[in-house]
């Protein structure tokens, strides 16, 4: 496997190392995935698909190191190449290489400050994963992301017609349908959209406010709700 001189440091040049990888491997699982399937002879050794910051591929023998300066990707994927059909085999690769390429990047932002991380994996997450270019998957629609749920939660809490529902669990939920198996964690309650309801910040439990004793003006004026479990909990300690 080809070294690296210098391991990248900031987000901006940890993406950029994350992207070059992806690139190198988007092309081997792809337009280049004959020749890799070839590469991939079942009576080899173990063999590995890397990705390089040159935004080239590389089929070879993992690292001798061991532990490994840098994270493995999956070992061994020769093996599996003729035990199931070439689509299936270059899905299987493509998702060993998305988690592959997420070690990398957070193997170098391991110093990285919270609020870094999450910078970091929001621009990663922007991207398609190789998963769902390989299958032709389309990826799901964009919702409210995690900082914005994070902000509804401590700002604006949970009103009656659903439009502060853009936080906890239900941050990513759009009608009722699909949130129909949420029960209050009170009375068991199924989940009903003319009822005001409030998720607990600790738990991530969703509750009637009836069931709780909090009123929508009431939950407008807390900056973290703690359900009556919890806050039982925290009194025990």
């Amino acid at each position: 496997m080809a070294s690296i001189l210098t391991s990248p440091r900031t987000v901006e040049e940890i993406f950029k190392d994350y992207s070059a990888r992806r690139s190198a491997l988007v092309r081997a699982l792809t337009i280049e995935a004959d020749e890799v399937y070839i590469q991939c002879d079942p009576e080899k050794e173990n063999l590995c698909l890397y990705g390089h910051p040159t935004e080239s591929w590389e089929v070879t023998l993992p690292a001798e190191e061991v532990p490994p300066e840098l994270p493995e990707p999956a070992l061994g994927i020769n093996f599996a190449r003729d035990g199931m059909s070439r689509k299936d085999w270059l899905s299987l690769v493509a998702v060993h290489s998305d988690c592959w390429l997420l070690s990398m990047a957070f193997y170098f932002g391991a110093r990285l400050n919270r609020n870094d991380r999450k910078r970091l994996f929001s621009m990663i997450n922007d991207l398609p994963t190789l998963f769902e270019i390989v299958t032709g998957r389309k990826p799901v629609e964009d919702k409210p992301s995690a900082e914005s749920g994070s902000k509804s939660r401590n700002n604006t809490k949970r009103s009656i017609d659903g439009q502060a529902r853009s936080n906890s669990k239900l941050s990513y939920v759009e009608d009722e349908d699909e949130h129909g198996d949420t029960i209050c964690g009170s009375c068991a309650g199924n989940y009903n959209a003319d009822e005001f309801w409030i998720g607990c910040d600790i738990c991530e439990r969703w509750y009637h406010g009836k069931c709780v004793k909090i009123t929508p003006a009431k939950a407008e004026s807390i900056k973290q709700y703690k359900c009556p479990s919890c806050s039982t909990k925290k009194s025990r300690h």
